[in-house]
């Protein structure tokens, strides 16, 4: 008799095991963590994950030390085309009469796009976001910065709580497309050569308002 090739007696096997009924042996694995638990609080742990990706952090405990902060910064970067398109952070910006554009006129020449976010996800420092403000896709990809302003109440430890947000949120109404960015944007696609800002901003910055005493 002809010996049978390996893919056949590989075939044969799983023939057998699937005659032969067993009880699961993981019966509540669905169930058990996917991570060991972490002894630090989600602001450090974001913190220490989001600069791992090459990303800037910076907490402020209130509004007033999140404008000065954002001042130091665009000071520093020299920035003068500052692009913003939802309505709470431009309330935000204008109360402490912070210049900004609040249109797409001579969108080609933006340098910076503040944006808010849906959610700040712990574990692997990544920011969640969608479509559903003003401002859109092209705000966060467009401008060679990239700046979010996210709030404490905002911060989850996985990307299932930040889903979850998203659906006491919007419920059935889910914006259509939802995305997360995780450090600026990279390709070593040519060449393998590391290139940043390759597809987005070249620079992501955080700066995260504690919004506790609210």
């Amino acid at each position: 008799m002809k010996e049978s090739t390996s893919k056949e007696k590989l075939l044969k096997k799983i023939r057998k095991a699937l005659l032969e009924k067993r009880d699961n042996p993981y019966p509540n694995l669905e169930d058990l963590p996917l991570y060991p638990p972490v002894d630090e609080v989600p602001e450090v742990v974001f913190a220490e994950q989001f600069i791992n990706v090459s990303g800037q952090f910076v907490f402020c405990e209130d509004e007033i030390q999140l404008i000065e902060n954002i001042l130091l910064l665009a000071d520093e970067k020299k920035w003068r085309k500052i692009y913003c398109w939802e309505k709470p952070l431009q309330d935000l910006l204008r109360k402490y009469e912070y210049p900004f554009y609040e249109s797409d006129k001579d969108f080609e020449l933006a340098e910076v796009g503040f944006t808010l976010c849906e959610a700040l996800i712990a574990r692997n420092g990544s920011i969640l976001v969608s479509n559903a403000g003003a401002a859109g896709r092209r705000l966060s990809i467009y401008p060679h910065f990239h700046v979010v302003i996210a709030y404490t109440s905002q911060l989850v430890m996985d990307l299932k709580d930040g889903f979850k947000l998203l659906k006491d949120k919007y419920g059935n109404n889910l914006p259509t497309m939802i995305s997360t960015i995780t450090g600026a944007s990279r390709t070593a696609d040519i060449e393998k050569t590391l290139v940043i800002g390759a597809h987005g901003p070249k620079e992501l910055f955080i700066f995260l308002l504690d919004d506790s005493y609210q």
